[in-house]
């Protein structure tokens, strides 16, 4: 049946801030054909869901939204699913949802254009879920919604292959981005009154590794972006501990834009639960680069994910995992649990913990992580610290953060927005530091 183009686009996105800003780039596409975005679904002739596989509660919404929408009698919208869970159930998603329209791979955004005039030209669902990634995005057509903050790819793909992860099944073999392109985006970006990256890759101190002719790494791209005028801070997500140099290090300690954050998962704190991860690293291995950064780096923060209950995890690992962060103190935590997803080795064993176990798990080490920052934010109490100012919220206050993440709010005016404060700092709302304009602003 032939269908009507669509003048009328709703997106909503699940997962991690690679699918963000590939879902910029997809609303970038739709404006230039022609389509206007909406925020209110019942007003959308089309909607798409860039979608998450590395939890399987990601996946349950996304199928429970798509069924929901599909049993509306009337003005039934195009229907496409893009992003992870396109990649790793590709046809299957057209026997399980009957009324997709489309698919389209993370490797494939590019193709959204001609996918959608094959659906409303040729009346046909249309599918594309190619394997390897070519660096073709055109990231400049990105159309973001933040105005001080942006997220910048630099390399997109995996080699890792932890045993729990389809990241390297959905998004293929490490492939970085051309320097020159990157340096183009966040020139652009500094010119349109960015203040803040965030340089994305699944793990961003490959960057440069597999095109050795290119002699460009991490901490080589790290220097280049800083000398662009503009341009505040620079952060980057997400860092393998394996890969870290000391070159990184020192580029943190030494350039002025590059907060003071490093997001450093250790996944467990057994080794021989990292081993079954293939993790590649050894938690005595681990805490030597972090001894190292702390020591190149004395004012670092560092942030961590942690899975409980991975297959065959004793109590006695588990409490290795709550000894580990009492030690390192992260500041910034995102703690699950395991869930077994389909293609990747884990599944292959038993996953022999029970969810009453592993949810017990999973709610003392956050409370541990609540204690833990609560700390941090009581040791900040009284003193006075750069926000970068992002919006202002209902309630008049101007909202921001800190160069290791802390979230901050004070009172003043609403042209301060897109500049660096400085803020002493007085008290806590919750997990929010409060304070007031320093006096000599």
């Amino acid at each position: 049946m032939q269908r009507q183009m669509p003048k009328t686009f709703f997106i909503r996105t699940y997962g991690c801030q690679m699918n963000e800003l590939d879902t910029e780039i997809m609303v970038g596409q739709l404006t230039q054909k022609g389509l206007k975005q909406v925020f209110d679904e019942k007003q959308a002739d089309m909607m798409l869901f860039n979608t998450c596989s590395i939890r399987d509660l990601a996946e349950r919404k996304v199928m429970g939204k798509i069924g929901q929408i599909s049993r509306r009698t009337k003005n039934r919208p195009i229907i496409g699913v893009t992003g992870c869970m396109a990649m790793a159930k590709k046809e299957t998603l057209f026997r399980k949802l009957p009324h997709v329209d489309f698919v389209l791979g993370t490797n494939n955004i590019t193709d959204l254009s001609n996918v959608l005039d094959e659906v409303i030209h040729l009346g046909q669902k249309s599918i594309r879920t190619t394997d390897q990634f070519e660096e073709n995005l055109d990231y400049l057509v990105a159309k973001r919604g933040d105005k001080i903050k942006a997220h910048v790819s630099i390399i997109r793909g995996c080699d890792k292959f932890c045993t729990y992860c389809v990241v390297p099944y959905t998004r293929g073999q490490e492939v970085s981005r051309p320097l020159e392109d990157i340096k183009e985006e966040v020139r652009m970006l500094a010119d349109q009154g960015y203040k803040e990256i965030t340089l994305l890759g699944q793990n961003v101190n490959s960057y440069g590794k597999d095109q050795p002719e290119w002699k460009t790494l991490f901490h080589d791209l790290l220097y280049h972006l800083d000398a662009i005028d503009g341009i505040e801070r620079i952060r980057f997500l997400t860092s393998h501990p394996i890969d870290i140099t000391e070159e990184l290090m020192h580029a943190i300690a030494t350039l002025p834009s590059l907060c003071e954050f490093v997001h450093f998962p250790i996944q467990a704190g057994s080794s021989r639960v990292l081993k079954k991860m293939h993790r590649i690293y050894t938690k005595e291995q681990y805490f030597e680069k972090v001894e190292l950064l702390k020591k190149i780096v004395p004012n670092v923060s560092l942030g961590t994910d942690i899975i409980v209950g991975f297959p065959t995890e004793t109590e006695e690992e588990f409490c290795e995992t709550l000894d580990v962060f009492k030690q390192i103190r992260y500041s910034v935590a995102f703690l699950y649990t395991y869930s077994p997803r389909k293609g990747t080795p884990a599944m292959r064993w038993k996953d022999d913990i029970s969810d009453e176990v592993k949810n017990d798990r999973l709610h003392r080490l956050m409370d541990l992580h609540s204690s833990i920052a609560a700390e941090h934010r009581q040791k900040l109490l009284n003193t006075s610290i750069e926000v970068l100012v992002e919006r202002q919220n209902k309630d008049g206050y101007l909202c921001g953060r800190t160069r290791c993440w802390k979230k901050v709010i004070f009172k003043g005016p609403a042209s301060l927005i897109g500049t660096l404060q400085n803020v002493h700092l007085h008290s806590c709302n919750h997990e929010t530091l409060v304070g007031g304009l320093h006096l000599s602003n």
